[in-house]
């Protein structure tokens, strides 16, 4: 029976324990060999009883890669050795990273800003770009909040290889089903595990840290993870989560380092059009039936004109607009016949406003126009004549297009490099917004 201050192999000597799962036992201990003594994890498995050859089998492997390893983002290797003690104990030895894991955080209520789940994305897809490139490409396959350290120099670490595998050993081999629900993508689970699978398990994890709830606690539609209405981030970082996290390794991101472009270069290869309408002819979006917006296009001049809803289907807007009216003259005469004081007109003024707005929001119409020659992009907006809102920028510091849809409406979305946004197209069906999206992505030559 192993207990604290018990000393293995003449070396190591047990601290703490750290965790017990079917008989598998981790330790803090002290390497006694070491001048000055060292802190160390001492993995240990007993062989019989809960744990079978497969365990081991797991076990033996993550012992041989990580001793293959050199990254110092990685538990470093330090020695493998079996006990025979009435019963027959493995054990595995690495260095001791002082912190504490993502799911401690999340468990004492952390809650993770945008920029540090970046920071926290860029860091593991460093160490899957090292994992991946190597040969043959070593998969970790259980990335989730319990396996990253958040280390006292504020730096990332991946730990518990125990169901790692190098893709050499998957050709005409039987496996054993690993990942944790939730975290692992469908194809893992039919053994069939690449390295775009370890990028879906990253996703799952910053979608666990961004809303606080498991991936598989949260809903699902068409196998995709629905998050983007938990939490206030930017379009582009809720997309790039979307294609680090789709079902179809088609359209997931296929390398760690194509996914570390992507993030820091805010440029994702049409981050949301993948599930949206298209042509049967080359994927290309042709222009929705019976759409009233109107486009004019040539190679230095693309304007797009989006007239008022007014006869677009949207009488219900309209009928809130004249109710709001009908009503608020309602309560002016009241107030006038029964000598409300003045001092509630501040309120009556406050409604009239609302109602303006919401007329004015059916009536206008939105100009969008792009000037290849100076380099200008501008959105405005217009009613009665007169331009109410403007927006101006450079061609040059746009990153993305895409078409952002939202629970209460579609439009598109004009991402620059800084991550400023512009939208425009409320109102506007789904289709119209992708078809809008698409052709200004062609325009603009993004790929």
């Amino acid at each position: 029976m192993l207990q604290a201050e018990q000393v293995l192999q003449e070396r190591y000597q047990l601290k703490q324990q750290l965790g017990q799962n079917a008989g598998r036992q981790t330790w803090l201990a002290d390497d006694l060999q070491s001048i000055p003594s060292k802190s160390v994890i001492v993995k240990l498995l007993p062989f019989g009883g809960e744990v079978q050859w497969d365990d081991l089998k797991l076990f033996e492997r993550e012992a041989q890669v990580l001793k293959q390893l050199n990254d110092p983002r990685i538990p470093q290797y330090r020695d493998y050795f079996s006990i025979d003690d009435r019963l027959l104990w493995f054990g595995l030895v690495h260095h001791y990273i002082p912190g504490v894991s993502l799911k401690q955080l999340l468990n004492q209520g952390k809650r993770f800003s945008e920029q540090e789940v970046r920071q926290i994305a860029i860091d593991v897809l460093e160490i899957l770009i090292y994992l991946h490139g190597l040969n043959p490409s070593v998969l970790h396959r259980d990335i989730k909040p319990s396996n990253l350290i958040w280390g006292e120099d504020q730096q990332v670490y991946l730990v518990d290889f125990g169901a790692v595998q190098d893709r050499a050993a998957q050709e005409g081999a039987t496996f054993t089903v690993v990942g944790t629900y939730g975290y692992a993508p469908m194809e893992q689970f039919g053994g069939r595990a690449v390295p775009a699978s370890d990028l879906y398990a990253l996703g799952a994890t910053l979608i666990h840290l961004l809303t606080g709830t498991a991936p598989a606690d949260l809903p699902q539609d068409d196998l995709r993870i629905q998050f983007s209405d938990k939490v206030n981030l930017s379009p582009h970082f809720v997309s790039w989560i979307e294609k680090l996290t789709e079902p179809s390794l088609k359209r997931r991101f296929s390398t760690a380092k194509e996914a570390l472009t992507a993030l820091q270069s805010n440029r994702i290869e049409h981050p949301t059009n993948s599930r949206l309408p298209s042509s049967s002819s080359g994927g290309r979006i042709i222009p929705p039936y019976g759409t009233r917006v109107e486009l004019d296009k040539s190679p230095e001049r693309l304007h797009i004109l989006i007239p008022e809803r007014r006869g677009r289907g949207n009488a219900g807007l309209l009928q809130l607009g004249g109710y709001l009216t009908l009503f608020m003259a309602g309560i002016l005469w009241w107030m006038l016949k029964v000598g409300t004081p003045v001092v509630s007109f501040p309120f009556l003024f406050a409604l009239v406003i609302l109602a303006i707005k919401a007329i004015r929001f059916y009536y206008q119409r939105t100009l969008v126009a792009f000037d290849r020659n100076s380099n200008r992009f501008e959105l405005e907006w217009r009613w009665l004549g007169h331009t109410v809102s403007r927006y101006k920028g450079a061609i040059s510091q746009l990153a993305y297009v895409c078409c952002y849809r939202s629970k209460k409406s579609s439009e598109v979305m004009l991402t620059g490099v800084s991550s400023n946004s512009y939208s425009f197209g409320q109102g506007l069906t789904e289709y119209e917004c992708a078809w809008l999206a698409q052709e200004i992505q062609t325009w603009l030559n993004f790929k």
